[in-house]
């Protein structure tokens, strides 16, 4: 997910859901911020679903949804975000469905991790199991 020789030149959107997946959202966050211009997040859910999230795991984003939908959502960042590329992060086909009717670059969460090298949550959560079948103080 390097940006490369683009000098930062990308806004990327996450969908509520494709955030709430990862490991660590604020580290993604703060990763994501060495090689775009803008980053933040997008959903159906109301404003203080996304909000309580984010502040929470202490993402500090550029934008949200507000009380709009993820499609006018995009529409509205694009607008407002005059970036060379948009890259909207997501997790199902619909969310594929509304970048490409928005004009945005959709990619998986689960291509954007690994090329990212960002954590999946389900994955810290079966590290997380396995190191505790292996304590040293378990009797």
């Amino acid at each position: 997910m390097n940006g490369g020789s683009d000098g930062g030149e990308m806004t990327l959107a996450f969908e509520l859901d494709a955030l709430q997946a990862l490991a660590d959202p604020g580290a993604v966050f703060v990763d994501a911020r060495q090689w775009t211009k803008y980053v933040g997040v997008v959903s159906q859910k109301p404003t203080y679903v996304v909000t309580n999230f984010t502040r929470k795991h202490r993402v500090r984003q550029d934008f949200f949804s507000g009380p709009r939908g993820v499609a006018e959502s995009l529409e509205n960042v694009a607008e407002q975000f005059d970036t060379d590329r948009h890259v909207f992060i997501g997790t199902s086909e619909e969310d594929e469905k509304i970048a490409e009717q928005t004009g945005w670059e959709y990619l998986p969460l689960e291509d954007a991790a690994k090329a990212a090298d960002w954590e999946l949550a389900a994955d810290a959560d079966e590290e997380d199991f396995f190191a505790a079948e292996q304590r040293d103080d378990w009797p």
